[in-house]
């Protein structure tokens, strides 16, 4: 018998569509370690020899699934610049659930050597819209690093799709939610 996780309905604004909503820095302890669970069984598929992080809530994911996959550590990506950062290894960064804040995402220079010929998986919370986890794709390709996986807790509906198109790499997620449209009486998937 599978498990069930409630999740929280959000309205997408102007539509008469919506989200299901994981905010999993506000998740139970279980719930964490039950998704880091089954998201490092199917990362262990792709065979990473290290995990790297997407800021802020793939942090603590990134960590538990490096640590499931017997890791000794894994690597942070940050939004906040450091004064040894080469500006050079850092891109831009849009976020849909923070819009309007574009930041940067920084590879600490010291984790390069990390990274250089490894097997890497790159790891966030949820993946929605895909322009987060391609800014760390992104960042990642001006190390000279291509990861051989993508992965997150929630896989939110498929429109993350269009923005990893050409990414030959697998994309997994502990579960995925589709695009809810209104009906009578509650939302029904899209479709």
């Amino acid at each position: 018998m599978g498990r069930v996780l409630v999740l929280p309905i959000r309205p997408l604004a102007g539509t008469d569509t919506a989200i299901a909503s994981l905010i999993l820095n506000q998740a139970s302890f279980a719930v964490e370690a039950g998704l880091a669970d089954d998201l490092a069984k199917k990362v262990a598929e792709v065979r990473p020899d290290i995990i790297v992080g997407l800021p802020t809530l793939g942090l603590s994911l990134a960590r538990l699934v490096a640590e499931r996959l017997g890791h000794k550590r894994y690597v942070a990506l940050g939004t906040s610049r450091k004064f040894w950062y080469d500006p050079a290894l850092s891109v831009p960064l849009t976020s849909i659930t923070s819009p309007g804040s574009e930041k940067r995402l920084y590879l600490d220079p010291r984790m390069r050597p990390l990274l250089a010929g490894r097997r890497v998986c790159l790891i966030d919370d949820v993946v929605s819209s895909g322009a987060s986890i391609r800014a760390g794709m992104d960042l990642l390709a001006t190390a000279g690093i291509s990861p051989v996986g993508l992965g997150a807790a929630m896989l939110q509906t498929r429109r993350w799709a269009e923005a990893l198109s050409g990414a030959e790499i697998p994309v997994m997620g502990a579960f995925e939610t589709p695009l809810l449209q209104k009906a009578e009486g509650g939302w029904v998937p899209a479709g």
